[in-house]
């Protein structure tokens, strides 16, 4: 899954040239994968199949253990894809409240406490009035319900 933090900057031009007002759009988006049985309890995806109108949420806390934003999202038939924009998400302050210390990707379902992380990539895209860095989280994968059990010898 990938967060999108786009933020533009400015300096003081004429009238005519200024920038855009600065603003900051984050995205995140991903695969929620069913694990096979033969799989279940690794962290190995090999035989995982993508599920269709899965949900997960996006959970932002501040520094003070708050919640600042909650949103569940579906994935969608076609590709297993969710795309997430996380409209409203205020950062108050950079240093408290980065993405990267605030925010989780969860799937609303799983019996998993904890969110997959985010990680930085080391990925950027620029253009004349913004940059975009890119982060990441672990891919989410539901275990299966039932698995007929393995003999055991």
């Amino acid at each position: 899954m990938e967060l999108v933090f786009m933020l533009t900057t400015g300096h003081y031009l004429p009238a005519k040239s200024r920038p855009q007002k600065m603003y900051v759009e984050l995205v995140v988006e991903g695969v929620v994968f069913c694990q096979c049985c033969a799989r279940r309890g690794m962290w190995s995806f090999t035989g995982a199949k993508p599920i269709e109108n899965s949900t997960v949420s996006v959970i932002c806390k501040d520094h003070r253990n708050k919640v600042i934003f909650y949103k569940p999202f579906k994935t969608n038939a076609v590709r297993y894809f969710f795309y997430a924009q996380l409209k409203g998400f205020k950062i108050t302050n950079p240093f408290h409240d980065h993405p990267l210390q605030t925010c989780r990707v969860k799937l609303v379902s799983s019996p998993v406490k904890d969110g997959a992380p985010l990680h930085f990539q080391d990925k950027r895209l620029v253009g004349p009035h913004y940059e975009a860095i890119i982060y990441g989280a672990c891919p989410l994968a539901f275990r299966p319900a039932k698995c007929t059990p393995k003999p055991q010898y």
